[in-house]
């Protein structure tokens, strides 16, 4: 297996779109519960707004885009409503967004890879704190979360890119202490 975490470039986004609309084609046959919306969330935009802020990042193996997720320092604003075990200031805080594996690559540990993946990258940052949230419906991210090591500390209600009555759970787990 040649696989590797890289930065996404632009022959990558429709490769990730594509991932995205197999996770929401399941969603919607009812095979999995994300909470996401085909055409609200995620769609090529985010991808596209993600490279063009330069933290899109892809799980490649053997030429095929596999997996992606953003990477960086931008807390969703119903953070401030979470009740941090781990404070720090924002500029040691690395958050992970939008982690997606391909459905035809699932339970293969490129999840596990990418999270890892995103906690060295924090650490070589001089981060203290990593963050992420999930929708409260996505059990299955909750679970593998979870076993990651991370702490749910909150679900706070809101609407998520017009979405309303979403209710986010905050996970986080402290590195470098």
């Amino acid at each position: 297996m040649n696989s590797m975490i890289r930065t996404a470039e632009e022959r990558d986004i429709s490769s990730i779109a594509e991932i995205y609309a197999d996770i929401l084609a399941e969603e919607e046959q009812g095979k999995v519960t994300t909470g996401w919306f085909r055409g609200v969330y995620p769609t090529k935009d985010t991808a596209a707004a993600a490279l063009e802020r330069g933290d899109l990042f892809v799980f490649e193996d053997s030429g095929k885009i596999l997996g992606s997720a953003v990477i960086n320092q931008i807390q969703v604003d119903v953070y401030a409503q979470g009740d941090w075990k781990y404070p720090a200031d924002e500029n040691r805080v690395m958050v992970l967004h939008t982690l997606v594996v391909s459905p035809s690559a699932g339970k293969s540990g490129i999840g596990r890879k990418f999270v890892e993946f995103y906690e060295q990258y924090a650490k070589d940052k001089c981060c203290a704190a990593l963050r992420m949230d999930t929708n409260e419906k996505n059990l299955i991210a909750r679970l593998f979360y979870r076993k990651m090591g991370y702490q749910e500390i909150g679900i706070v209600p809101c609407t998520f890119f017009g979405i309303p009555n979403v209710r986010l759970v905050l996970l986080e787990k402290g590195i470098g202490r």
